[in-house]
């Protein structure tokens, strides 16, 4: 055969042929690349590592400022706290806060597993004090200040959604009183002062609101007890409560606290948010129509707002159908239909949230999710941040990280979805539980079985605006809600 010629102009035309080929392909490579990183950034927070220090210096947010019926949060062991700045020896470390959760955690699945009965405490008058000294009522993040009594005295109260019945101390300390930042509240100082007879109505109606039959003694005796046998004993009363100069209320239902223990930690007593009839929502109905709000501060150094009443809420606001956990009305169940890390919803079955059904916790500060749908978190998460080099776990938190190489990191964004379709993102704040940067930890958790319930805890509700139509039978979520 003869040799077969290429001529000169075929071969660099060939060459221009392949050279075209292989710039589109690299082209094409790189228009690939550059879309997985803008998808990456899209779906990711990137989030300067110095911001998960606390700081010691209060920056209050201004929102709440606008709303007329509003009082200011503060993080108790923040600088924007008075307690934090009068008590700084006494502020629980990382460890101690976990146990306290998880006391905590153990006390609601309790509740929540007792379809009915009594608990031990509903032996105890103002008395016989349990031998146990108390520990927690949670960690008790947040607090308020209100006034009670005419004229009134100002008190911080730990606010919690989880609990129906307002308590504060009251002298005389007849059994025994902790210490608080304020002066202790006199019932005697007080015009408009009242104990609740024994054989009344509203004294039977203490049963549902602590889940502990009331006793007598002289007046209608209240008992409340919280995880670790922390616990509040005293005479059930009525009092004028002053949320604001223009919100006051007379005969407000609460317990005067002749005994008391357990670590609350210098807050004068609690604010029952729940949703008994004694709860302070329902004993405000009239005014505020079973609605209140309020959005947890960024961080403990920042200040958030609990408000009452439709105070206009935002267009914003994405609201879902509160659902019932029967064993315990006290509590807001939630419908969890679904998780997704850096933009992809996680393959979890409907079947995994719904076993247990879950509620939302003011006072949980990690969230509880069943151990499929952390499995799946958590793995996820672990693929999304294969960069970065992990920590030994923290207690119950068994995803972290070491930060200290770095000076900013990419967190991939996790948002809930509920029913309806609702997807909720959650902030920035709202994904890491810090030790410190060479340990910084997925704020979420496993509970022990899939039939738990599951609950939406405080750290993922951070500059969250949450909404409560209790009258409405509904709940609102609206980002930035603290600014």
């Amino acid at each position: 055969m003869g040799t077969t010629i290429i001529s000169p102009t075929f071969l660099s035309a060939y060459l221009l042929l392949l050279c075209l080929d292989c710039c589109l392909k690299e082209g094409y490579g790189l228009e690939r690349r550059a879309t997985a990183e803008s998808h990456h950034l899209e779906h990711s927070h990137t989030i300067q590592v110095t911001s998960l220090l606390p700081s010691s210096i209060c920056s209050p947010a201004t929102k709440e400022l606008n709303k007329k019926s509003s009082l200011r949060v503060v993080h108790k062991h923040g600088p924007c706290s008075q307690l934090h700045r009068q008590d700084k020896a006494n502020i629980p470390t990382d460890a101690e806060i976990l146990r306290q959760d998880e006391a905590r955690v153990k006390s609601i699945h309790l509740k929540l597993a007792r379809s009915s009965g009594s608990s031990n405490v509903d032996q105890i008058d103002a008395t016989n004090l349990p031998a146990k000294d108390g520990s927690v009522v949670g960690s008790g993040n947040y607090v308020v200040t209100v006034g009670l009594g005419t004229p009134k005295k100002d008190l911080t109260l730990i606010f919690d959604t989880g609990s129906d019945i307002t308590w504060t101390q009251c002298q005389p300390c007849a059994g025994s009183c902790y210490k608080q930042l304020d002066p202790v509240f006199a019932p005697s100082q007080s015009s408009t002062y009242s104990n609740i007879s024994c054989n009344s109505t509203t004294c039977n109606s203490l049963t549902s609101a602590t889940g502990i039959k009331p006793r007598c003694s002289s007046a209608c005796v209240y008992g409340i007890q919280y995880g670790d046998m922390s616990f509040s004993i005293g005479f059930f009363a009525k009092e004028t409560l002053t949320l604001t100069s223009s919100d006051v209320f007379k005969d407000f239902l609460f317990g005067c606290g002749q005994n008391n223990q357990g670590l609350f930690r210098g807050a004068a007593g609690l604010i029952g948010l729940g949703r008994d009839k004694l709860s302070l929502p329902s004993q405000t109905a009239l005014k505020y129509k079973g609605v209140f709000s309020y959005c947890l501060p960024s961080s403990a150094s920042s200040t958030g707002f609990l408000s009452f009443g439709d105070t206009g809420a935002s267009k914003s606001v994405k609201f879902i159908t509160l659902s019932t956990v029967s064993q315990r009305s006290a509590f807001y169940g939630i419908d969890i239909t679904g998780i997704s890390v850096a933009g992809q919803k996680l393959s979890i079955a409907a079947s995994v949230f719904t076993a247990g059904g879950a509620i939302i916790d003011s006072g949980t500060v990690i969230t509880r999710l069943p151990p499929t749908a952390y499995a799946a978190l958590s793995s996820e998460f672990k693929k999304q941040m294969s960069q970065y080099p992990m920590a030994p776990a923290l207690k119950l938190l068994d995803t972290c990280y070491n930060f200290t190489k770095y000076s900013s990191v990419n967190v991939p964004k996790i948002s809930f979805f509920f029913s309806g379709g609702v997807e909720v993102p959650i902030a920035a704040e709202g994904i890491f539980f810090v030790r410190s940067i060479s340990q910084v930890c997925l704020a979420f958790a496993r509970n022990n079985n899939d039939t738990d319930i599951g609950i939406f805890g405080n750290t993922q509700q951070k500059t969250l605006q949450v909404v409560y139509d209790v009258a409405g039978g509904r709940l609102g979520f609206a980002t930035g809600g603290c600014t």
